[in-house]
């Protein structure tokens, strides 16, 4: 029976929650659709009654809704670290109310540490900061939050979160390898793609892992861009013009181990053709290819 009644409130709370929340949203209007919908995490908590968790699962659910509905529009190929088009200003209340209700709960962090950044930059290191006071014990978020201050281009601030992260007993040794690496070099490409690396490997959420896949393939286009930029530019020394098509090369391409199509057409990581842009005697990722432009 006494299983029965907690369940009984435990349900009865989030529904009425849930009345709550819809009687203080707008009418659904693009227009005003970001103007504040949600009660603030210390309200939702003081009308949990107990129940935290499950409606910080809410919260967390609610936000990567909110997020989707946004995406819908875009290609399917853009990264989640690359959403700064959209309107997500209600993103990090979100987040944050599901963090308030439960501060153990680490899968927003993560999300807060990677989409944010891109919305609102001092939100991603609010929320991220106040994961870590909550889990001290935890190196992944202090990683996430060197990830941030990597992405900003304050290197020193990503050394010193890595290097501050690095001393968490069961924090992995390369912790500190990307202290000095940020220190010494935090812009190269090569830092860009260890950074990429660490979160692809490290990451448990599935989208996250998906990102740090395509930026790695990002780079290797951005590599291979910079080595076919070398043969034209030499083309162009030899023949005083720019190669009509991709065959004129083809054969130099190859012997650099180029993946080509049958016409002769070197090929992105995503199996799409570069496009040659006689113009300017440059190269450039295919409108449909599934490699971010930036």
């Amino acid at each position: 029976m006494m299983l029965i009644m907690v369940i009984v409130i435990g349900m009865t709370s989030v529904v009425l929650l849930s009345r709550l929340i819809d009687q203080r949203r707008p009418p659904l209007d693009f227009k005003i659709e970001g103007e504040k919908l949600y009660v603030d995490g210390n309200t939702a908590r003081r009308m949990s009654l107990g129940f935290n968790g499950l409606i910080a699962d809410w919260y967390w659910m609610r936000s990567l809704q909110y997020v989707g509905k946004k995406v819908l529009s875009l290609p399917s190929d853009v990264p989640l670290d690359d959403l700064g088009s959209l309107d997500l200003r209600l993103l990090a209340p979100l987040l944050d109310t599901a963090t308030t209700l439960d501060p153990s709960f680490m899968q927003p962090y993560e999300y807060a540490a990677v989409v944010l950044p891109a919305v609102d930059v001092d939100a991603a290191i609010r929320i991220t900061n106040k994961g870590i006071v909550a889990n001290p014990s935890s190196w992944k978020l202090y990683y996430h939050l060197g990830y941030i201050y990597w992405q900003r281009g304050d290197y020193q601030a990503a050394a010193n979160t890595f290097g501050r992260g690095a001393q968490i007993a069961g924090a992995p040794p390369w912790m500190m390898a990307m202290e000095g690496k940020m220190a010494l070099e935090g812009g190269s490409r090569t830092t860009a793609r260890e950074v990429y690396q660490k979160m692809f490997e490290q990451s448990d959420d599935k989208k996250v892992k998906d990102m740090a896949a395509l930026r790695l393939l990002q780079l290797d286009s951005v590599e291979q861009r910079d080595a076919i930029r070398k043969v034209l530019s030499s083309f162009k020394t030899t023949y005083k013009r720019c190669p009509v098509t991709w065959s004129e090369i083809a054969l130099v391409l190859q012997s650099m181990r180029f993946k080509q199509n049958r016409e002769g057409d070197p090929l992105d990581p995503s199996g799409a053709p570069y496009q040659l842009i006689q113009e300017s005697c440059d190269v450039a990722l295919d409108p449909k290819s599934s490699i971010p432009s930036k």
